[in-house]
């Protein structure tokens, strides 16, 4: 069962989170990016925890991620990564550039709003049971492939060692997930995307996304 909302250790922050959902893989990202300790907060969504009236007076959409700094909780990736961004600015995620800003920006919107939630496990669970078995697969490859084409046709002229240049910024938090899971979960063909395929390498190199990946959470399944 999911925890009642409640302050994290003092001087802590708390995350709400499922070791397999790529919403809480970003944030965990973005905290370790910004070198910030915080303490785990299992839900498992398989179980339905997140339906439990406990987890939602952390959060009424009964989603996670949720973020809980001191008596306050946030509860969307997008608006905890802003959050984080503004509330600790010493290693930023965003560039001072008002077009690369606004390309970051685009992206994690892409991959928040137009690809992850078409392929959900609320959605997935409703096409297998509307659809037939089997047919959340193909769904699911169709929404990564229209997303991806869009984002490896944004990032290819202006890619660096990541995807907006040589610096880790908001775009590649939200794209890691997405491409790990595509590339582990949904069986998508990645030479189709050259540049997304060299980004997947290059975030399974670094030091803050290894820490984020899924089997390495403490609610992982020791099978995986």
């Amino acid at each position: 069962m999911a925890e009642a909302p409640a302050p994290a250790t003092a001087g802590k922050l708390g995350l709400y989170s499922y070791w397999r959902s790529s919403c809480s893989h970003r944030v965990r990202i973005a905290l370790n990016l910004k070198g910030l300790e915080y303490e785990y907060k299992a839900v498992n969504l398989l179980k339905g925890e997140n339906s439990d009236p406990e987890f939602m007076k952390v959060n009424p959409m009964k989603f996670v991620p949720a973020l809980v700094d001191g008596d306050s909780v946030i509860g969307d990736s997008y608006a905890i990564a802003l959050y984080l961004e503004d509330k600790y600015p010493e290693r930023p995620l965003l560039p001072q550039d008002l077009i690369m800003k606004a390309l970051n920006l685009q992206i994690a919107s892409i991959v928040c709003s137009g690809i992850q939630p078409l392929h959900n496990l609320t959605v997935l669970r409703f096409i297998e049971q509307k659809v037939g078995t089997g047919e959340s697969l193909p769904w699911t490859q169709q929404q990564i492939d229209r997303g991806f084409t869009a984002v490896e046709n944004l990032v290819k002229g202006c890619a660096g060692k990541y995807a907006t240049g040589d610096d880790v910024q908001l775009a590649d938090v939200f794209l890691a997930p997405q491409i790990y899971a595509a590339v582990t979960r949904f069986q998508i063909n990645m030479s189709n995307y050259p540049t997304l395929a060299r980004l997947h390498d290059e975030y399974m190199k670094h030091p803050a996304f290894q820490a984020a990946l899924p089997d390495r959470q403490p609610d992982a399944p020791s099978s995986t």
